[in-house]
């Protein structure tokens, strides 16, 4: 039988290409580790616009979690779109699962890529990404936006997390085994309630789900104590750009975020939508999206 979400996923990757937006590109890290790009058409080397690298979320890879984006930025910016390692088309056999190491692969793609510097918009485990990115690679990194994501995963935060939401783990409510599994993270990760039939669901399960126990590893080495966990000091420009309706990192932790961060730092709260946001309302989040990021452009040429 047609996986559907195979056909559907082949189809959004052949209108990407034809269309002129962004195309595969598999990167060697290291001996070990390969990175799967989604890169401009026309590369950087050869374009004037600014870079742009969109980070994507724990249940889906790149391509899937920014489709909506990518149409909307290529205009005006070189788009670069990563799987994360254990995710699409990347792998490695190091066995470092930490933020940091997906942080170093992604730096060290984009520079084998030709970028010299970007602007990083990450979505909830993408958004932890591009803040160590942005850590670790100020000379790269000349902005960030988050959304529904946080600093760092404390243990008690993943436990209220998941126990308002009915789960018993992060890894239980992340890595769903069956399609009611699937069909409960989807009502806790959009606003507006949208039935999906169970085929639908188990094509999606066996198209975005592998590699479980490497995954489940990369939930492991996110969960900190709080006394390890270490605000830095950002030099750039970050925006927090939320759904009202988030169920697992409510807007106030944004609010939070930005008392600590500091007046660098920008919070903006989309309407009627959840924790997929950029899915849920795609133009309202290109919108605003693009305003800062035009923003952040005009300021880096004064």
């Amino acid at each position: 039988m047609v996986n559907m979400v195979t056909v559907a996923w082949s189809l959004i990757s052949w209108t990407m290409k034809k269309a002129g937006f962004v195309e595969p590109c598999t990167v060697e890290i290291e001996v070990g580790t390969v990175m799967r790009f989604w890169i401009p058409s026309q590369t950087i080397s050869k374009s004037t616009k600014p870079a742009i690298v969109l980070l994507h979320a724990f249940c889906a890879d790149g391509l899937a979690n920014w489709m909506f984006q990518i149409i909307s930025l290529s205009k005006n910016y070189a788009v670069y779109v990563p799987d994360f390692i254990f995710f699409g088309g990347s792998t490695t056999d190091k066995l470092d699962r930490s933020p940091s190491f997906q942080a170093e692969c992604l730096a060290k793609g984009l520079k084998k890529l030709g970028v010299e510097k970007c602007a990083v918009v990450g979505l909830s485990y993408g958004g932890m990404v591009a803040l160590k990115m942005a850590e670790l690679y100020s000379e790269l990194v000349q902005a960030v936006v988050i959304s529904g994501s946080v600093l760092a995963i404390e243990e008690c935060m993943v436990s209220r997390a998941v126990e308002d939401i009915g789960f018993s783990s992060c890894s239980e409510m992340l890595l769903p085994s069956s399609t009611d599994g699937l069909r409960t993270l989807l009502s806790v990760t959009v606003y507006r309630n949208i039935h999906f039939p169970n085929c639908m669901l188990s094509d999606f399960l066996q198209v975005m789900f592998s590699n479980r126990n490497e995954r489940s590893e990369l939930l492991e080495a996110l969960v900190n104590s709080y006394k390890d966990i270490h605000i830095p000091k950002f030099s750039q420009r970050i925006h927090l750009l939320w759904g009202e309706k988030d169920k697992i990192f409510k807007p106030e932790i944004a609010h939070k975020i930005k008392e600590r961060l500091g007046n660098n730092t920008t919070v903006e709260v989309i309407k009627k939508a959840g924790h997929l946001v950029n899915l849920e309302r795609p133009c309202v989040y290109n919108k605003c999206l693009n305003k800062f990021l035009s923003s952040v452009m005009i300021d880096e040429k004064k």
